[in-house]
């Protein structure tokens, strides 16, 4: 293998040289940003011959395309837009296919943040992914989305692949009631009409404008065409339920997603969990207008899926739309 140069640290030019990657489940194109003046072997080898591959996963109608043009259904609105947890999964998926286009087979995803510029709505909506590193065991990309020619969302992930370093866990799954045993519950189609993708079966007796002690919710939660619990399904729930805040209020307020942050554990290495997830979220901090939230997420095996971190504009009432 040719030995690899550092890029010149002086150099004050950028290069930048686009390549479209072929698909894997959605197929993205997507650009490879190199910042200095020299090129390493290894990338101008890599981008000389484009490596294409399908991905090994099959073919999923669950989730748009993200290489063309979305349009995302009204069904999946909150607030004033969009679903924050659905538009990141997306833009999760145009990171993931152009990093897989590349590579020839998909790396795990070991963490996402999204930073939400302005409310989604249904007109036509592009991802614009690219990968800025491509390492052996960590890569990592960055995109923005874009509707109406400005950017409603920027967004980076990093990827890297399995190893056998050494395992801990300090978060244990609460001890809750199964979700069989849990009664369902609706949030109002009015604020979250997203919800109608979803099953939610609250685990304690915390209800969102309950005028409980505790900014805190738990609930188990599915999607209602029981897709796998993989990446993208973890981020919308990480956003599924209200803010924590409702937990003591009586009265809804605007309380959007400003940044999403979803941390994925080894647990979905191996395969992807099913059917249930238990999701719990609170609030750690709240004041001037703005919320901390922490989330976690396990499967009904008690493995912990993931961990989030959002912070939220709290808003004093409903009206025109607002970034975030």
């Amino acid at each position: 293998m040719p030995e690899r140069r550092p890029l010149a640290a002086s150099a004050l030019h950028r290069l930048a040289f686009r390549f479209t990657a072929h698909p894997s489940t959605f197929g993205s194109k997507c650009e490879l940003t190199i910042q200095g003046g020299d090129m390493p072997d290894s990338f101008r080898h890599s981008l000389g011959t484009p490596t294409g591959g399908a991905s090994t996963a099959p073919p999923d109608t669950a989730w748009p395309r993200t290489d063309a043009t979305v349009h995302i259904d009204r069904s999946w609105s909150s607030w004033y837009g969009a679903h924050s947890g659905y538009v990141a999964a997306l833009a999760l998926t145009a990171m993931h296919d152009c990093l897989a286009g590349r590579t020839g087979h998909p790396v795990p995803v070991r963490t996402v943040g999204a930073h939400f510029l302005a409310p989604v709505d249904e007109d036509p909506l592009r991802f614009a992914p690219r990968v800025l590193r491509e390492g052996r065991r960590t890569s990592m990309s960055s995109v923005i989305a874009l509707q109406g020619g400005a950017p409603v969302l920027t967004g980076s992930a990093v990827f890297g692949r399995s190893g056998s370093g050494p395992a801990y866990t300090d978060l244990p799954v609460p001890p809750v009631p199964n979700p069989v045993d849990c009664p369902s519950f609706t949030l109002p189609r009015d604020l979250a009409l997203f919800a109608s993708h979803l099953e939610i079966h609250p685990a304690t007796d915390a209800r969102p404008l309950g005028g409980g002690e505790r900014a805190e919710l738990l609930a188990w939660i599915r999607f209602a065409d029981h897709r796998p619990l993989e990446a993208r399904t973890l981020v919308v729930l990480a956003d599924a339920l209200p803010p924590a805040l409702f937990a003591l209020w009586t009265a809804p307020r605007p309380v959007p997603t400003v940044e999403l942050t979803v941390h994925f554990t080894d647990a979905l290495d191996a395969r992807p969990a099913q059917d249930w997830a238990l999701v719990r979220i609170r609030t750690e901090h709240a004041g001037s207008d703005w919320a901390i939230e922490n989330s976690a997420i396990w499967s009904t095996d008690g493995r912990l899926l993931a961990l989030a971190r959002q912070a939220r504009a709290i808003r004093e009432k409903f009206g025109a739309p607002r970034a975030g």
